[in-house]
């Protein structure tokens, strides 16, 4: 398509509009053209669409982290078929993920949207995420380029990081990505060495454009745009959300006065264009015909391949010959299927374990423990929503699926937003237990809550902090007691008085919570103990909570939130046969580790998540995962930790040493290194040969490494193993290079071969990579620590 002349049939408003959202989520359509709006929505576990709402459901995969730990890049490619499909059926053409910063803290409070804490892997699972995705004709952006390895003061803190440790570290996944074909790409809200990301020419225009070849489209991150001449030159193509903002007019005339040359804005048109044509919304794309995908059965599959068993005395895994089991946690009722933030969708349905394990034909006795949630949850039932105008007049009624109100960018479709001044929730609730129930708020705002004839408050809640995205996404709660009868049915009415807005667009987040009366915490965790006694089994479901894992700030330990250590140490010590499986995104600490039978990770495993906790514990699938990051022992063994700025900068000073590479430094060891997981068979490494083949290129040399491995399955079941490849050499510290997933029946053999990429051999020097010749030893084995044979091979 010869985009040159469909540029020079636009004049300059209409280029400069084309830079800048029409609204929250897209960019303006120009007819005169034939381009159509191109609509953007966040992931990267679904698809949201424009509205951030229960009342337009997604499908909910498992987090990033999980999709990691399964090593599996066919796997992860079928997702981003799945995440297509779904953008196609929503009209979305841009998807705003997947997120591939590096997992350098285990304090990151964005660490279960990202993959890992090795730059391989992670360039690896995020290409075939990208390829996927775009199999399915809809663009990725992947993000947050670069160095957004945090959330505290994400706005304004400033990187300070070597040129090298960029290239080999948190440039790699970028570079790889980008070589997969990646449409998009959105820049962080952080600075680089003084520099803010939406301005770095040097990295975006001369390192991205340039020396990469990139030819999709940079847009920013929300709002992280806030100059005009400079972000317009610093190879930002895209300032998100519109239309207000630093562009626009501001953009337009500076183009006028020669401020900024006009070929700058037609390059950013051309990169839109491109970009539109792509995906569909320009001209006529042939739209090939696509097999559905039944993103109920992946969603299951991919949580179970993603579990991660990190302990299994006496193989009290799988589940046999049990008649009783005790399901301890209130995660296992109410299952964390996600972290919070812009990672957070609405599924049409979400399978609980407890849930999930009462299809088995087994007694399942269910006591909750303790409960870690900070907030109230919203009541589940179909509730209904009122917008108002300011004399009360029903603009529109829409039904909702629980008493949660949550409208982002837009309302919908047919409200008068011009006339929109207030906005209520009606729901009734019916009591199943006698005594003082908890109504809550959660939300910004003047709001008037009304139980059967009694207002229960009428005030304003203020936010807490100045941040605004924390202020919505994670907003304060009140709450209010209520007796009822056990039967007795109440009718709830929740009115926010006004409608706040942001950049001309609508943000309406609030929530009517209720919990049931409860006994105690020490009768609870009692309760718990003398349920797990009564049983052949015990599994307790530990979880995090919004207020540990979200997006908008950092953790401040590793700790699970609550008395959950205090409960399952106590259920251990009521019952030998006890399985702990943990619901959290990252790492967490685990003081009873050695009181217990078996560890099992669920990491946000995403709407199926009771169907597959109950396939892996009964052994119809095997947990498949290994882990995608090293797990501590305590904060205080983590090599880095630091997350806090001072004087505004975090300085990067371990340089390339994170992740495992900064543990084989460290005077302790982790609790699990990188790459551990357990399976439900036993595999024996049998025979391993590396070797190299040159390959004369312009300019230079390129070295082919293989290394062939013979792995047999030596135990009883089916199984897979992931075959992991380690790289060494003088002076240079183990690191992965390749790894592949293989699948084996009990006795039966498989040879794969792994392609080691040219950069595992290579460091940058004096502003340039270069392969740095000699011997290096290619270690293979199950994980990080425990490799089993190794070859040597020379460049």
């Amino acid at each position: 398509m010869d985009f040159d002349a469909l540029i020079s049939k636009l004049d300059l408003a209409t280029k400069v509009n084309l830079l800048t959202g029409a609204d929250m989520w897209s960019l303006p359509a120009v007819p005169d053209i034939g381009l159509k709006r191109l609509v953007m929505s966040d992931g990267p576990i679904g698809v949201r669409g424009e509205q951030w709402s229960s009342a337009d459901p997604s499908i909910a995969m498992p987090s990033p982290t999980a999709l990691a730990a399964t090593w599996d890049v066919d796997l992860v490619r079928q997702v981003g078929g799945l995440l297509a499909q779904e953008a196609r059926r929503k009209g979305v053409q841009v998807l705003l993920a997947p997120t591939i910063n590096l997992h350098r803290s285990p304090l990151g409070g964005r660490h279960f949207e990202c993959f890992s804490e090795d730059v391989h892997l992670t360039g690896e699972i995020g290409a075939a995420y990208v390829e996927g995705v775009q199999g399915g004709g809809v663009a990725t952006t992947p993000k947050h380029f670069v160095a957004n390895d945090f959330e505290t003061d994400r706005f304004t803190v400033d990187v300070k990081v070597t040129d090298k440790v960029l290239r080999e570290v948190y440039l790699r996944p970028f570079e790889r990505v980008v070589g997969a074909g990646a449409w998009g790409l959105m820049t962080s809200y952080n600075s680089v060495n003084g520099t803010t990301m939406s301005e770095h020419s040097d990295l975006v225009n001369g390192v991205l454009k340039q020396e990469w070849g990139f030819d999709g489209f940079v847009v920013s991150d929300w709002t992280a745009v806030r100059s005009t001449e400079p972000a317009a030159v610093g190879g930002t193509d895209v300032a998100m959300p519109g239309p207000h903002g630093p562009w626009g007019e501001k953009l337009e005339e500076a183009v006028r006065e020669g401020r900024v040359p006009e070929s700058v804005i037609d390059e950013k048109v051309r990169r839109i264009l491109r970009l539109a044509h792509r995906t569909g919304a320009l001209g006529d794309l042939d739209e090939p015909v696509r097999d559905e995908i039944d993103g109920i059965a992946l969603a299951r599959e991919v949580a179970a391949r993603s579990f991660t068993l990190l302990k299994n005395d006496g193989g009290v895994l799988p589940l046999a010959g049990v008649s009783s089991l005790a399901l301890i946690g209130s995660a296992a009722d109410e299952a964390r299927i996600m972290g919070g933030g812009s990672a957070q969708v609405f599924p049409d349905r979400i399978v609980s374990p407890l849930q999930g394990l009462s299809e088995r034909a087994v007694e399942v006795r269910y006591a909750l423990g303790t409960d870690p949630r900070v907030k109230l949850s919203p009541i589940a039932a179909e509730s209904r929503a009122f917008f108002l105008d300011a004399s009360g007049e029903v603009l529109a009624e829409h039904a909702v699926p629980n008493s949660e109100a949550r409208w982002v960018g837009q309302a919908p479709s047919d409200v008068d937003v011009e006339r929109l001044a207030a906005v209520e929730i009606r729901t009734r609730y019916a009591a199943d237990v006698a005594g003082e129930h908890q109504f809550s708020i959660s939300g910004v705002g003047r709001f008037t809550l009304t139980a059967g004839d009694t207002v229960v408050f009428d005030d304003s809640i203020a936010p807490d902090g100045d941040d605004p995205a924390v202020a919505f996404l994670h907003a304060p709660e009140r709450r209010f007691p209520v007796t009822l009868d056990e039967g007795q049915s109440i009718e709830l009415t929740l009115r926010q008085h006004s409608v706040s807005s942001f950049n001309g667009m609508v943000l309406i987040m609030f929530t009517l919570g209720h919990a049931n009366p409860t006994l105690g915490e020490d009768e609870l965790i009692a309760q718990a103990v003398a349920t797990a006694a009564s049983s052949d089994v015990a599994v307790v479901v530990a979880s995090t909570t919004l207020e540990v894992e979200s997006e908008g700030f950092d953790r401040k330990n590793l700790k699970l939130p609550g008395r959950q250590d205090e409960l399952i140490k106590a259920v251990a010590a009521a019952n030998p046969r006890t399985i702990v499986v943990v619901n959290a995104g990252s790492p967490v600490e685990m003081p009873w580790l050695s009181d217990v039978a078996a560890v099992l990770l669920t990491w946000f495993p995403g709407q199926e998540a009771g169907l597959a906790l109950a396939d892996v514990l009964y052994g119809d699938a095997e947990p498949g995962g290994r882990l995608p990051t090293t797990w501590p022992v305590t904060l205080e063994d983590c090599p880095v930790v630091d997350v806090t700025p001072v004087d505004g900068a975090v300085p990067y000073t371990e340089g390339v040493f994170i992740g495992y590479r900064a543990w084989a430094r460290a005077d302790v060891a982790p609790a699990f290194w990188f790459g551990h997981g357990l399976g439900y068979t036993e595999w024996s490494y049998n025979a391993v040969e590396a070797g190299t083949r040159a390959q004369e290129l312009p300019g230079h040399v390129h070295q082919h490494i293989s290394v062939t491995v013979s792995v047999t399955n030596s135990g009883s079941r089916r199984g897979r193993e992931v075959v992991q490849a380690y790289v060494s050499g003088e002076g240079r510290d183990r690191t992965l290079a390749a790894f592949d997933v293989i699948e084996a029946g009990p006795g039966e053999t498989v040879v794969t071969t792994l392609f080691l990429p040219e950069r595992a051999f290579q460091e940058w020097e004096d502003g340039a990579w270069r392969t740095v010749n000699g011997s290096y030893t290619v270690e293979v084995g199950r994980s990080y620590a425990d490799t089993r044979l190794s070859d040597q091979i020379t460049l």
